[in-house]
């Protein structure tokens, strides 16, 4: 209060200049770690990521609280006027903790049926079906996190990832002294089996490595709409 003179709108305007300058000088550095959070309400859910130099800010009650406000904040107001505001309140905790601190993915995801999983605060998913459950939903973003799909389904690779991948297996099989019938098939059968592996329909369920993804929805009359995720 001494620069500001005992005028309290003053001391605020100082201590703001002051954050964002200690927010400036920090811009420059890694910010890797951090945490995600998921708020959900009527139909509607959030995902905030906010980023950080260390896992030991990211544990900090100040860091913890921030993201859990600005994720509210995005539930409540929406993601732009969330990020509106991001800033200042971003530069103050910059300021107790002394690492660089900012936002990351955000995401907001609308359905009548959503699900979503956090796990350690480094990882989340939100999952919205058409049809099912919120508890199958929540199974699905679940095998997401654990999984990592990289597509939903075969539809959504395109023929631009198909062709390089399919030009990295022909490599792999060039040297191999067979029929080139045996070798169109090690292709085929390489190529089918990668893409398995990447999409989260074609996935064996993590809770029942039996049956897949896919499966499983269409017993609970279900179909994905929407997946999104963020992970540290």
């Amino acid at each position: 209060m001494t620069d500001a003179g005992g005028d309290m709108e003053k001391a605020i305007a100082i201590l703001k200049k002051t954050s964002s300058d200690i927010a400036l000088k920090k811009a420059g550095r890694d910010a890797k770690d951090g945490a995600v959070a998921i708020k959900t309400k009527d139909g509607l859910a959030v995902l905030v990521t906010l980023h950080c130099e260390t896992d030991f800010v990211a544990k900090n009650e100040d860091f913890i609280s921030l993201l859990d406000k600005l994720s509210e904040l995005t539930l409540n107001e929406g993601a732009e006027k969330m990020k509106a505001s991001a800033k200042e309140m971003i530069d103050q905790v910059i300021q107790k903790t002394g690492e660089k601190i900012e936002l990351g993915e955000i995401y907001e995801v609308k359905g009548k049926i959503i699900g979503s999983y956090v796990h350690n605060s480094k990882k989340g998913v939100i999952v919205s079906l058409e049809g099912g459950s919120a508890e199958l939903a929540r199974d699905v973003a679940m095998h997401v996190a654990a999984m990592k799909p990289e597509y939903i389904s075969k539809k959504d690779v395109s023929e631009e990832v198909v062709k390089t991948m399919t030009e990295i297996f022909e490599k792999d099989i060039s040297g191999i002294e067979k029929p080139e019938e045996i070798k169109r098939k090690m292709l085929d059968g390489k190529i089918s089996s990668y893409f398995k592996e990447k999409t989260l329909l074609d996935q064996p369920f993590i809770k029942d490595p039996n049956e897949t993804v896919g499966r499983l929805l269409e017993k609970n009359g279900a179909k994905v709409i929407e997946v999104k995720h963020s992970a540290l």
